[in-house]
């Protein structure tokens, strides 16, 4: 036998059987804990039901989840179950992981609609028919008996260890009991779905961990924990968030998703390859061809086959040679006071967006008019002069406008 990072390789059997497959669904992985222990439940030759846990707290999924997803994803067609936990409950906790401060707690409406969209879009990269949908409000809303016999089994100073915590003590920021009790609730989401493996990203990492004390608590055997890269945002810099507004949605449009992916620096290209692709990037060719392969490749895999082409061809119009997009899509406005159109509305009820949104893209110079930027002020417009003309918000989003 000789050893390997997931533990004692044999020649033969199960065994081995059991260490290639842990070295497959390991690819790529930061860490795999504990040491060898993936194999071992691997060997057993039962299907492994395997947990990822999301807090609904934005509407939309983007590449930096699907890093994750794709792992999930490969689990499922080893024959193996994903149980996708909605943090439907945990969501009003708000998880401080990887922040200097807790996040904003939502309404129940706002959790409920951000759900929604989550499971959906969740479903474009696992298999429906191998994933177990829950949400942790089934067994979180407990009584307070049940709480009180969950929380006394852990220690503050255990929950302290969070780097993230640490670092708020030293700066002398507060931390809410609210937050301590984050990976105690989330660790038993484990309990509650029996969970074999859970999967994360390093920022996760405490919690994971954590997730396995709380199983042993409750006299169960402990999962094995799996994390992976963050990947980085289109700035090349953060994390991909929607808060940093460098994130490209799997529900974005086409044109939008191959443009902002053409925007990604060239240094972390290999990223993403290897975290969405799930291929090393060939550094003997061109960066920006590889970046276009990159670009029409993700953009088929969510708009389906040939997307990435159109997209490729609008972008060239646009961005290459500079044209006005061919299928341009006119709308006709209504006026308002004095002839006034209202600028921001327009924007919002054409392209998706808030008024506010709007507003601050024109007051950044974001908006353009037959190819003059708007003035940073000029909310309202005569509708003579918008007539005919070709509104530009940011560099993908184009429609005419007529005077109804």
């Amino acid at each position: 036998m000789r050893e390997s990072s997931i533990g004692l390789v044999s020649a033969h059997g199960e065994n081995a059987a059991a260490l290639e497959a842990a070295a497959r669904l390991t690819a790529g992985a930061v860490d795999v804990l504990p040491e060898g222990r993936l194999a071992a439940q691997l060997a057993r030759g039962e299907p492994l039901r395997v947990k990822f846990g999301v807090d609904p707290t934005s509407p939309d999924i983007h590449l930096g989840h699907c890093v994750v997803l794709n792992k999930l994803r490969a689990f499922q067609d080893e024959g193996h179950t994903v149980v996708l936990i909605i943090g439907d409950y945990t969501a009003r906790v708000g998880d401080p992981s990887g922040r200097d401060e807790t996040r904003p707690v939502l309404d129940a409406e706002q959790i409920e609609a951000n759900a929604h969209t989550y499971k959906e879009q969740a479903f474009k990269v696992l298999d429906r028919e191998r994933t177990e949908l829950r949400r942790n409000s089934e067994w979180l809303a407990m009584e307070s008996a049940d709480l009180f016999d969950l929380v006394r089994r852990f220690t503050v100073a255990r929950l302290l260890e969070r780097e993230d915590f640490t670092r708020r003590i030293e700066a002398e920021e507060g931390i809410s009991a609210l937050e301590l009790l984050y990976p105690v609730l989330q660790g038993y989401d484990s309990v509650a779905v029996d969970a074999d493996v859970e999967l994360g990203a390093t920022d996760q990492t405490f919690n994971l961990l954590f997730a396995r004390d709380v199983q042993e608590a409750y006299g169960l055997e402990p999962q094995s924990i799996l994390t992976m890269p963050i990947l980085v945002g289109t700035d090349g810099v953060r994390k991909m968030s929607k808060t940093y507004d460098n994130y490209v949605g799997v529900t974005d449009p086409p044109e939008e998703m191959f443009g902002k992916l053409m925007s990604i620096p060239d240094d972390v290209m290999g990223d993403y390859y290897r975290l969405l692709v799930g291929e090393e990037l060939d550094t003997a060719r061109h960066p920006g061809e590889a970046k276009r392969e990159l670009a029409r490749r993700l953009t088929d895999r969510f708009h389906g086959e040939g997307a990435g082409a159109k997209a490729e061809a609008r972008f060239d119009q646009i961005h290459v040679r500079r044209e006005v997009p061919d299928d341009l899509k006119t709308v006709r406005v209504q006026t308002g006071p004095e002839g006034k159109v209202h600028l921001p509305a327009l924007m919002a009820s054409e392209f998706g967006i808030s008024s506010s949104e709007a507003r601050r893209l024109i007051g950044q110079g974001g908006v353009k008019l037959d190819g003059e930027v708007v003035d940073g002020d000029a909310f309202d417009l005569d509708a003579a002069e918008l007539d005919g003309k070709v509104l530009q918000v940011g560099k993908r989003r184009f429609l005419r406008i007529e005077r109804a």
